[in-house]
């Protein structure tokens, strides 16, 4: 018997002026399932993982999360969410650059809800434990794309959000990387969605889905 999904969206529609970008979007995103998007350059993969991590609100549906409704919240509320239970991994921009790897780490950590594994596990889990002590301007690409996936693990969450990280790097980082990503998520029993526009990246998650038309389908 299939488990209620941890995620879902409910007939979701979101437009910018007179471009419709999402046009009723329905999607469930179960536990412990690694699942890929891919689309074009402005299909609006990045506006749905916005809406996913509450960053964003639709125009029509709802997005549902363990049961509740994210566009219910305040904007206090969608915060609290996203700092215990939703991780965040961006294509650049993640790291504050005058804090080192641990201190970046440490400090995402305080923001949850303090139960995440420790700092130095989740640096060795993801084989960047020798640059702890480094401040982003002293990594490679690839590490501090590692770093940035501890940065999203360390508050524990429940749902890993990953949006083109790999776009930047090249072909056998981005493996490596992406190869990161989905083995964490496993590890940890985590709902994972990672967007790119890579198809053989795409083919590493449990599940793969296109966005074409402002509507997502099964690949």
């Amino acid at each position: 018997m299939q488990l209620e999904p941890l995620v879902r969206l409910d007939g979701i529609s979101k437009g910018y002026g007179d471009r419709q970008v999402l046009r009723d979007v329905y999607l469930d995103l179960h536990r412990g399932e690694a699942t890929s998007l891919v689309g074009a350059s402005g299909s609006g993969k990045s506006t749905l993982i916005s809406l996913l991590a509450g960053l964003s609100s639709p125009d029509d549906g709802h997005v549902v999360f363990d049961g509740a409704t994210i566009d219910g919240l305040d904007d206090a509320g969608r915060a609290r969410l996203r700092a215990e239970r939703i991780g965040v991994v961006l294509q650049s921009g993640n790291l504050i650059p005058f804090l080192t790897a641990s201190e970046n780490v440490d400090i995402a950590g305080r923001f949850g809800n303090g139960d995440g594994a420790p700092m130095r596990e989740t640096l060795a889990e993801l084989g960047v434990a020798d640059r702890r002590d480094h401040l982003p301007r002293r990594m490679s690409g690839g590490q501090a794309q590692r770093v940035a996936i501890a940065v999203a693990l360390a508050n524990d969450p429940d749902l890993l959000l990953a949006d083109e990280i790999t776009g930047q790097l090249d072909s056998r980082t981005a493996d490596q990387v992406m190869r990161t990503v989905v083995e964490a998520g496993r590890r940890r029993r985590l709902t994972v969605l990672f967007v790119t526009h890579d198809h053989d990246l795409a083919a590493r998650a449990d599940r793969r889905l296109v966005l074409e038309d402002g509507r997502v389908h099964e690949r």
